[in-house]
């Protein structure tokens, strides 16, 4: 997983979109994309389906897995084709890891900040404003983080769904949701390269590298050592069983001993959204923080470090790369484990990569206020990005 600082932002970055900068920066977006993420093709279906929404004077949320580092640059190729520059929101870490230069090019190419940690009010008035009253459309990955997981779309959150809601309900104009999946694949074979990493990830933990096996059993060993580890700091055991249920237990009972610390009430049934509300909480505690209270500043330190842990933790489904070996799952599921394990911020893929992006059908957001209608949409855009991903698998 990427790491990111968990504490109140500094400071908020709004959009300031800029069509023209947009379009003077096509290369230097273009040149990063090779460099940093090896994206060097792109394929884009239905992309007539944004044209014609935004003709009709509607107001658009386009809500893309979110799978890999290169999202962005793959999303920036379809407003070059669509010729419509896109409104971005964006974790705040963003913004706080670029220099001003960096900055002003994200807020130019209408990226906004937003704290996923908090109840961040101003960041959805923007977003609001954006679907009722601007021009371009709105990105949101609902996902959340890059679990580098890209033919599996991890639970996508209510926030993007909720904003349309609470946007539809206030429109003059109609707003709808497009589901957009995104797929890569290799177009260069990363594998001597990969063998080069597992070797430096099994030296990391000092063993010699079994050379024998394949890079999908080499991958479950070392994950199964690793977690090993974790047992016997967290549960003072190493458990047995599969690698799947066994990291499902440890992130579970790490949350369960803070919630029942801190008096949390289990919100959701899903991991990120119980890890956002203790972090919500920790993050709070700050406050309290002064040059006496070292023990309190330890205790959410470590607490931060535990919540990265468990998504850490989630973002590895257990029989990913055993169910198909690809050598894109291998891949991915490497280059989080390079971050993890190594501490590399972003790791940089070791192959040329295509990307697949396929648009769905609009959704129309109901302006009547009915119960549960954000999960039903939050459901409704998932299996429609998941459905296209399958299809796309299948077509390959």
């Amino acid at each position: 997983m990427n790491p990111y600082q968990m504490t109140a932002p500094p400071r908020r970055w709004d959009p300031k979109l800029s069509p023209l900068v947009v379009k003077l920066l096509k290369g230097l977006s273009r040149s990063k994309a090779r460099k940093t993420c090896r994206l060097f093709d792109v394929k884009i279906e239905n992309v007539e389906i944004i044209q014609q929404a935004v003709a009709n004077n509607h107001g658009v949320l386009i809500t893309p897995n979110h799978a890999t580092h290169a999202d962005p640059y793959a999303m920036n190729e379809v407003s070059y084709l669509a010729n419509l520059p896109f409104y971005f929101m964006a974790t705040w870490n963003i913004f706080a890891v670029q220099g001003k230069i960096g900055q002003w090019v994200l807020q130019k190419h209408g990226v906004f900040s937003v704290d996923r940690e908090g109840t961040d009010r101003k960041a959805m008035e923007i977003a609001q404003d954006i679907l009722k009253n601007k021009k371009y459309p709105l990105v949101i990955f609902p996902e959340g983080e890059v679990y580098h997981c890209n033919d599996k779309v991890t639970p996508f959150r209510e926030g993007a769904a909720a904003l349309s809601v609470f946007a539809a309900r206030k429109s003059d104009r109609p707003i709808v949701a497009i589901p957009c999946a995104m797929k890569y694949h290799y177009t260069q074979d990363p594998t001597p390269e990969l063998l080069e990493l597992m070797t430096r990830l099994e030296h990391s933990i000092h063993w010699y590298s079994k050379n024998e096996l394949s890079l999908s059993e080499r991958i479950y060993r070392l994950g199964g050592a690793v977690m090993a580890l974790k047992e016997l700091e967290y549960l003072g055991q190493v458990r047995e069983g599969a690698l799947t249920a066994r990291t499902q237990f440890l992130a579970d009972t790490i949350l369960s001993r803070h919630e029942k610390k801190y008096e949390v009430t289990k919100i959701g049934n899903t991991i990120p959204v119980r890890v956002k509300e203790l972090r919500r909480r920790t993050i709070g505690m700050m406050e309290e923080v002064g040059p006496e209270n070292a023990e309190l500043e330890e205790e959410i330190r470590r607490n931060l470090a535990e919540y990265m842990l468990i998504v850490q933790l989630f973002s590895y489904p257990g029989n990913y790369v055993a169910e198909n070996p690809t050598v894109e799952r291998i891949a991915e599921t490497l280059d989080k484990m390079e971050e993890d394990l190594l501490g590399i911020e972003s790791a940089i893929p070791r192959g040329q990569r295509a990307v697949h992006i396929r648009f769905g059908e609009p959704i129309v957001i109901p302006a009547e206020r009915k119960r549960g209608i954000a999960a039903e949409l939050t459901q409704q855009l998932e299996v429609a990005v998941q459905t296209m991903l399958d299809d796309m698998n299948t077509e390959e």
